[in-house]
């Protein structure tokens, strides 16, 4: 199973990186699994550190994508890094194995810190339906554009049917992102 998440990550100057990822548990580890080349892997092997941030305000996801930025950054507890102000929850990591791999090494962390922040509220459609509209706009260059059209189509029922204010402003940002994206790279 692959939980979908924020990982704050930071390079050795300090400067953090905020971006949606999905992790996988195994037992008490958490296993990022970046592509090559990608500044999450260089941060992390640089650190050896990243908080794992869970969220519903899919703003995060979609503003990580388009080059906004709708949060604000806290030191961690126990680990060079960052979290989310505005999670439900964060948990501090620190990488204790490194399985290589030629496109997507899985790295391997140990949490040292679990922060509870605000109570889950429960399941909107509309932040499911964003969350896989950013999967698919971080993968324009790999996808066929009938298949990101078709899904557009069937995610915005739900959209229409659940979003409240933060799931159409993510909606509209991710829009323009594949919009644009197609623009400068017609089929």
């Amino acid at each position: 199973m692959i939980c979908e998440t924020i990982i704050v990550s930071v390079d050795v100057d300090g400067a953090a990186h905020v971006t949606p990822f999905g992790v996988k548990h195994e037992g008490d580890h958490i296993v990022i699994s970046p592509f090559k080349p990608s500044k999450t892997l260089s941060n992390i092997l640089a650190t050896e550190s990243a908080t794992m941030n869970l969220t519903d305000d899919v703003r995060i996801f979609a503003g990580a994508l388009t080059k906004r930025q709708p949060w604000t950054l806290l030191q961690a507890k126990k680990v060079n890094g960052f979290r989310l102000e505005n999670c439900l929850n964060h948990v501090e990591l620190s990488l204790v194995e490194v399985r290589e791999d030629a496109e997507r090494p899985q790295l391997v962390m140990q949490p040292v810190e679990t922060q509870y922040h605000a109570a889950f509220q429960g399941f909107n459609r509309a932040q499911a339906a964003v969350i896989e509209l950013a999967v698919l706009a971080s993968r324009l260059q790999i996808l066929p554009a009938e298949k990101v059209e078709s899904e557009l189509k069937y995610l915005q029922i739900a959209i229409d049917k659940t979003a409240g204010e933060r799931e159409l402003e993510a909606w509209g940002w991710l829009n323009d992102k594949i919009n644009a994206y197609y623009e400068e790279n017609p089929a």
